[in-house]
């Protein structure tokens, strides 16, 4: 495995961060979490683009332009000969002096990860996967925009404890208002009356890049969509649910704090979008040209 550090790709046993970055400290930093299928980024460029827009909220200066960042992307998963991957791009503040003030670290540290991620076996896709709703809040907005990418995830993954321990796969989080925000690490959206609903951004959510290409499927397929202000009320009547996400791709829930979901089977709306994203996964992105793959390179 190759793993891009700081302009070069090294192998992954030479691949190391300053234990003074901090990133590592306090986690001081945004990421992406990447697809590749087929040989096709997924939608590389969107999460580039939000990649930065997330740094320029923490005021992080990204050391390279989109369009060398979107290269380097393109040959670490090039030189590593995976058509189907998961890239981890990460940029933190860099190493500093002990102490929070971003000041102290003169130059972000920049990293591309190309591996394997699988969160769910191919089972959960044809019988539906179960939620709890955690006791652990969503950061409010007021404190955390929801929209920043960030490297701290201590708040989802406190969450992510209780799923485990309640014995399911993944938890829904509430927001202070009790209202819906997002799960642990995905989207959530409802089916109800032909309509197809989700939390909108400022009750907590991230603006998942495939929660996008999932309303845009289904208002290609002429479905009402809305996002929307959502209680547990809304989600334990909904005809259908299912969750979005880089990892999960588009996940059937069946059933939320022991309420059956509809039929308790994964619905004909949900399946139909899966289908649906499928085929867009492989269609829509950026091609790797894995001939032009280099063991080095200079992406300023």
């Amino acid at each position: 495995m190759l793993i891009y550090m700081n302009g070069e790709l090294v192998p992954k046993s030479e691949a190391r961060v300053s234990v003074f970055d901090h990133g590592f400290l306090y986690g001081d930093g945004v990421f992406e979490g990447i697809r590749v299928y087929q040989g096709n980024v997924f939608r590389l460029h969107e999460h580039i683009e939000r990649l930065y827009e997330s740094a320029k909220t923490l005021d992080l200066e990204v050391p390279m332009s989109p369009e060398a960042l979107t290269q380097a992307t393109l040959d670490t998963v090039a030189a590593n000969s995976k058509r189907d991957a998961y890239i981890r791009l990460i940029v933190s503040r860099g190493p500093g002096d002990l102490g929070i003030d971003p000041q102290s670290c003169p130059k972000p540290t920049v990293v591309i990860i190309v591996g394997s991620i699988t969160l769910y076996p191919d089972e959960s896709y044809r019988t539906g996967i179960s939620l709890v709703t955690s006791s652990v809040p969503r950061i409010p907005t007021q404190c955390l925009d929801p929209r920043i990418k960030s490297l701290n995830y201590l708040n989802n993954i406190l969450a992510k404890i209780e799923a485990r321990q309640a014995g399911v796969p993944e938890a829904l989080m509430l927001n202070f208002n009790g209202r819906v925000a997002e799960c642990t690490a995905d989207n959530i959206f409802i089916v109800k009356r032909g309509k197809l609903k989700t939390p909108d951004l400022m009750q907590g959510a991230l603006g998942g890049v495939t929660r996008a290409a999932v309303l845009q499927l289904a208002r290609d397929a002429g479905m009402t969509t809305r996002e929307t202000s959502l209680g547990l009320h809304d989600l334990y009547n909904a005809q259908e649910c299912f969750l979005t996400g880089t990892g999960a791709e588009v996940m059937p829930v069946i059933s939320i704090d022991g309420r059956t979901i509809g039929s308790g089977e994964p619905g004909r709306v949900t399946l139909d979008l899966l289908d649906r994203f499928r085929e867009l996964r492989v269609r829509d992105g950026v091609r790797v040209d894995f001939k032009t793959a280099a063991a080095s390179a200079d992406y300023k």
